[in-house]
């Protein structure tokens, strides 16, 4: 474990990154146990020995954009991207759950977004282009759209019943990385999928959105015993109320194409 901390530091990760590596690798060891459930490789790491980095929060690198930022991306692109990223600036989804959302009713298979596109229903998350529960279970959750970005999505979405909001001709769900390569990086050097995320978190903040509902949007997990006891994140209608006094606080700028038809599905029909 020594020598694979050493190697990653020379390959120059951020501590956080090899912080999560090594939790992996922690966990493998620990999975392997013999029949009667004993762990076979029993293991009390020694963090000092192994040189594993300290995650020293206020030195992690978290950039944000800003909402001219915001409004300038959208201006310069299109289509699937423009709506993408009013999304992610718009709700501060995590690009996997962004990815995941498909048109159809509700159910705890897929992630889906209301007929009226006011309220996305999280419950699955994309990674290399496989569906897959999301990172946390607070990660489970409903998000309010404030109409001005609901129109945009209904708009784009158009008159299909079926399949990804945004995916390839085949059908299949976006990548991560071929966003940054084809679009993102072509048009900001500095931008980020999570820029977006802590860019609405922001916004919420500063519009005084109660704790516990922006807790919910985001899908982070209570603090304290009372977070918990509040259940102020199921009163829809409020939540409704707050998302159109938060709203957007970007330009949506033009329209743009709306949803393509997939050529799977075209030529089923």
């Amino acid at each position: 474990m020594k020598s694979l901390v050493t190697k990653l530091a020379e390959a120059r990760l951020s501590a956080k990154t090899i912080v999560e590596i090594i939790a992996v690798v922690k966990t493998v060891v620990a999975s392997a146990v013999d029949d009667s459930g004993e762990q076979i490789y029993p293991r009390e790491w020694n963090h000092e020995y192994i040189d594993l980095p300290i995650v020293k929060s206020k030195e992690q690198d978290t950039p944000t954009v800003e909402a001219e930022e915001v409004s300038d991306i959208l201006s310069k692109v299109s289509g699937r991207y423009r709506v993408l990223y009013a999304l992610l600036a718009g709700t501060g989804l995590r690009i996997g759950e962004a990815l995941a959302i498909e048109i159809g009713e509700p159910s705890e298979e897929c992630s889906t977004i209301s007929s009226d596109c006011k309220t996305i229903h999280i419950r699955k998350s994309v990674w290399r282009g496989r569906k897959q529960d999301p990172k946390t279970d607070n990660a489970v959750r409903d998000i309010d759209v404030p109409a001005s970005l609901a129109a945009v999505l209904k708009d784009f979405i158009g008159n299909h019943t079926s399949g990804f909001v945004f995916h390839t001709k085949s059908g299949r769900p976006l990548s991560q990385r071929n966003i940054l390569r084809d679009n993102l990086r072509k048009i900001s050097n500095t931008a980020t999928f999570h820029a977006f995320r802590r860019f609405r978190i922001t916004n919420l903040r500063e519009a005084g959105v109660p704790e516990d509902i922006l807790r919910f949007w985001i899908g982070h997990a209570n603090r304290s015993v009372t977070d918990r006891y509040s259940k102020m994140k199921n009163r829809i209608p409020l939540r409704k109320e707050w998302a159109e006094k938060a709203g957007l606080c970007f330009d949506l700028g033009r329209n743009g194409p709306t949803l393509e038809v997939p050529a799977s599905i075209a030529n089923a029909a």
